[in-house]
């Protein structure tokens, strides 16, 4: 089989298509002939050396969809042959990949392989808005990045889960209307616009109940400006490369929190609660209340060109790698 492998930590050129073994499931795993698989940002900090994992050599990729190929010692609740999304043990940017069944899940039918490849971005939203930030009918919601992957997602799900105004933050009228197509009341663009004011202008004046944000940095402390009292602001990465710093004097007075979330820290050390955010997002998908924005395809070998294509932040939705 052939995969992206990784032999130093740099740009996209340090991305090679390469042959390597065909990978043998063990115990509790299987093995996926992938159809396609999804880049994610945590690939490209990892790329950079930037991301926990192993040393190189490695394969990128948190997630792939697939049929299985075979099914190792014990696994009894997966067939050869039905579809699957799952979390690979040595990367998705593969021809075939081994995952253990534990992050493996079953892909309801009315679900494509496209939308399904979204895997990653589909349980960060969700468990973001359920999990996390308990978001409760009647509730607004601020989101960064609000045109990428999980921010097309979770503006969705927010609606669907009964959020009476979803503010969107992107940069650039493009992006700004990505966001307004996946259902965002109010779009405000961070590169011309304040970013606190446009939200308390929206909202006649209060805060906004939750935020969820993967920038930090100069956005956080923006959109910690605009949270209301109760409110809750999940962190969930750091794209500006700068964190986000917030006094304590400034949440237990107004009963503000700050919550940090990572489905990777989940599939390391506890993966058995990404099932039931997985497959109700799922589910979601094959109901039509969720649709996965697609903003690029390119073939597994031009993996390089589809991270430049993230890194260059003219993206939108989900990128795919095909095999």
């Amino acid at each position: 089989m052939r995969a992206i492998i990784v032999h130093e930590t740099g740009g996209p050129e340090v991305l090679c298509w390469e042959e390597r073994p065909d990978p043998t499931p063990g115990p509790g795993e299987v093995t996926i002939d992938v159809t396609v698989s999804g880049i994610n940002f945590a690939d490209i900090q990892r790329r950079r050396g930037g991301y926990r994992g192993s040393p190189p050599p490695f394969v990128l990729g948190l997630d792939c969809v697939g049929t299985i190929r075979a099914l190792g010692a014990g696994v009894t609740d997966f067939r050869i042959g039905q579809r699957v999304a799952a979390f690979p043990e040595d990367g998705g940017y593969t021809e075939i990949a081994r995952a253990k069944t534990v992050l493996t899940y079953p892909i309801p039918d009315a679900v494509s392989d496209e939308a399904a490849s979204a895997s990653t971005m589909l349980v960060t939203a969700y468990n973001l808005l359920t999990m996390t930030t308990r978001l409760q009918r009647g509730e607004s919601v601020a989101i960064s990045a609000a045109a990428g992957g999980v921010g097309t997602i979770a503006i969705q799900m927010a609606k669907h889960l009964g959020a009476t105004t979803v503010v969107a933050v992107a940069g650039g009228p493009d992006k700004l209307k990505i966001a307004r197509n996946a259902g965002a009341d109010v779009v405000i663009d961070h590169r011309s616009e304040d970013v606190a004011a446009r939200i308390k202008e929206a909202l006649s004046g209060a805060g906004v109940d939750v935020v969820l944000d993967s920038v930090a940095g100069d956005m956080f402390t923006a959109l910690f400006s605009a949270l209301a009292p109760f409110g809750r602001y999940a962190v969930y990465g750091m794209a500006s490369g700068e964190p986000g710093r917030a006094a304590s004097n400034e949440l237990h007075m107004s009963n503000r929190a700050v919550l940090g979330y990572s489905t990777g820290g989940y599939r390391a050390a506890r993966p058995e609660p990404l099932r039931p955010g997985m497959m109700a997002a799922f589910d979601l998908v094959a109901s039509g209340a969720v649709k996965v924005v697609v903003g690029a395809r390119y073939a597994m070998r031009d993996a390089a060109d589809a991270q430049r294509h993230v890194e260059s932040r003219d993206s939108y939705g989900k990128v795919l790698l095909v095999p």
